[in-house]
């Protein structure tokens, strides 16, 4: 019971430093409420399930550095044990709590007139498991009636399991459900809407 407490008190300190530092970052604020990041996985080769974060936070500073912090204890497959098996086994969430996002978005883009919607594509940083890589993205961004700014993934981005050295944690999910297989290359896609600074 000590132990899980110490676990406890470890990701709440560890995650609340990430969203913290997103927090220093925000002139925009991510709306959690509106926002999700989603990744699709295929177990068998033919069965694909959608699964989700709950727990979102980040901003977008007044130089246009974005950041956002995905809280992986908050992992919702619809499968409450293996919500937990992802957790423990797979993203090992009791030493790395959250993986961070992080791109440049150009002033053109936060500054878009209400209702306007501008594609393209801008490179973004995944911190995941104790690895950094870079992807292209692109995006599709609209200022909304509400002066917010949405980012949708426009193509979903395939994030390759091997990667983060999360393809072990795959194998040992696969024994434990006994499947024959689960898929590495993961396609991730989302929609972020920041609130804008207050004036």
């Amino acid at each position: 019971m000590k132990l899980l407490s110490k676990t406890v008190a470890a990701f709440t300190g560890a995650f609340l430093l990430i969203t913290a530092s997103a927090g220093v970052l925000a002139d925009w604020e991510l709306d959690g409420e509106r926002s999700t990041v989603q990744f699709m996985s295929v177990k068998n080769a033919s069965v694909a399930e959608l699964h989700h974060f709950r727990a979102i936070t980040g901003g977008i500073s007044d130089t246009g550095a974005a950041q956002v912090a995905l809280d992986l204890d908050s992992v919702e497959t619809l499968v409450p044990i293996r919500n937990q098996r992802m957790r423990e086994l797979l993203f090992e969430t009791v030493r790395f709590p959250a993986a961070m996002l992080r791109a440049e978005v150009p002033t053109s883009l936060t500054e878009l007139p209400v209702g306007e919607t501008r594609d393209t594509a801008i490179e973004v940083e995944v911190d995941l498991h104790g690895v950094t890589k870079s992807y292209i993205a692109e995006i599709l961004v609209t200022r909304l009636n509400d002066g917010g700014l949405q980012i949708v993934i426009s193509e979903p981005i395939v994030v390759k399991a091997a990667d983060f050295g999360l393809d072990g944690g795959i194998d040992i999910l696969r024994e434990v459900a006994g499947l024959n297989s689960i898929s590495t290359a993961v396609p991730v896609s989302g929609q972020l809407v920041f609130t804008p600074p207050a004036e």
